[in-house]
């Protein structure tokens, strides 16, 4: 099982911004969907974006225009810009990177934590 690597995270105000990397500790082939998740305590795992590996995005509604995923497919990493944090988006951040087909995974980071205070 390949490791995800997850940095970025921390503490920050209201209105502040974070930016969250996601990358494998070893080479993987590429993954088909890479995306963030978010877990704040006491609540279900939410997708909060994904991005396919033709770049196509898709968003929580309540973070879109605010956060932005991208990918980098060469080392196979995913980012997720967050601006204009708020501090309902507090929760441990997941990343997920998943391949179907041929030399199949579903790979989880550890999770990193980001909080905003008010």
């Amino acid at each position: 099982q390949v490791q995800l690597v997850e940095s970025g995270g921390g503490l920050v105000q209201t209105g502040g911004s974070l930016r969250l990397t996601c990358a494998p500790a070893k080479t993987i082939v590429p993954p088909n969907v890479m995306s963030w998740h978010r877990q704040a305590p006491g609540k279900q795992r939410e997708m909060v974006a994904t991005i396919s590996k033709d770049g196509i995005t898709d968003y929580k509604d309540s973070v879109k225009g605010r956060f932005t995923i991208s990918r980098d497919n060469f080392k196979h990493e995913v980012y997720l810009q967050m601006n204009s944090l708020k501090p309902e988006d507090t929760a441990t951040y997941y990343c997920n990177l998943v391949r179907d087909g041929v030399l199949r995974f579903d790979l989880w980071g550890q999770g990193t934590q980001v909080t905003v205070s008010s």
